[in-house]
This record gives C-alpha cells, sequence and structure tokens, in this order.
C-alpha cells in the first residue's frame, strides 16, 4: 500500500562493518544502487563514516546528522552501536516497510530480513 515511485527510503549505515569509519569494499553501496534505479528519495545516515570519502570513492551523499522527516521505508545495514540505540519507530511513516539486513532489529517490527 505505499507508492513505490518517488518513496522516501533510509538507509542506516554505510560502512564496511559495525563500528567502524571504513567504507572501502561496503556492500551497502550495492543496495543503495538497486533502490535508486526505482527512481526513490534515498538518504543515508551513518555516524561513523566520512561523508568525503563516501561523496568521493562512491558518488553519494551520505549525512552524519540524523534525519528529522518521517520515511515511508528504512534499511537497517550496518549494526552500529548508536544505530540499535535509535527509537525507529520516530523515524518511519504510519505505512512503512522495515528492512533489517543485519538481524539486529526485533523480529515483532521487521517486515524482512537477511
Amino acid at each position: 500500500g505505499i507508492q513505490v515511485l518517488s518513496s522516501n527510503i533510509l538507509i542506516l549505515g554505510f560502512t564496511f562493518k559495525e563500528n567502524c569509519p571504513d567504507v572501502r569494499n561496503t556492500k551497502v553501496i550495492d543496495i543503495y544502487k538497486a533502490l535508486k534505479s526505482y527512481n526513490l528519495n534515498i538518504s543515508v545516515y551513518d555516524p561513523w563514516a566520512n561523508p568525503e570519502i563516501a561523496k568521493r570513492e562512491y558518488g553519494i551523499e551520505i549525512t552524519k546528522e540524523l534525519p528529522e522527516s518521517k520515511f515511508d521505508a528504512l534499511i537497517f545495514a550496518v549494526a552500529h552501536d548508536k544505530l540499535k540505540e535509535l527509537e525507529i519507530d520516530k523515524l518511519l511513516n504510519q505505512r512503512h516497510v522495515l528492512y533489517d539486513v543485519k538481524g539486529c532489529l526485533q523480529k515483532e517490527i521487521i517486515d524482512g530480513r537477511l
């Protein structure tokens, strides 16, 4: 029941692994590119990653500031301790999709996981 075209998506985490600033060999870029092919509005939040390196190496904008808007979907991509502490429900619209790549969130609140 969510319009896919122009949906607002938040990806939490961009680094190669949790609690580490290294973005080399990150697989999150693959998720980003796949979603971008659907003309989605994608925001990437990562408190560890260096935005300048992400822009230079991958050509994408990431932020160290948690966006204040609400999202139609959220991808929990990297298990940073700081991200596990977030109140996920406050980031999402009432109708939303929540996908947990790292298997860190409670099963009752997610729509899918690897």
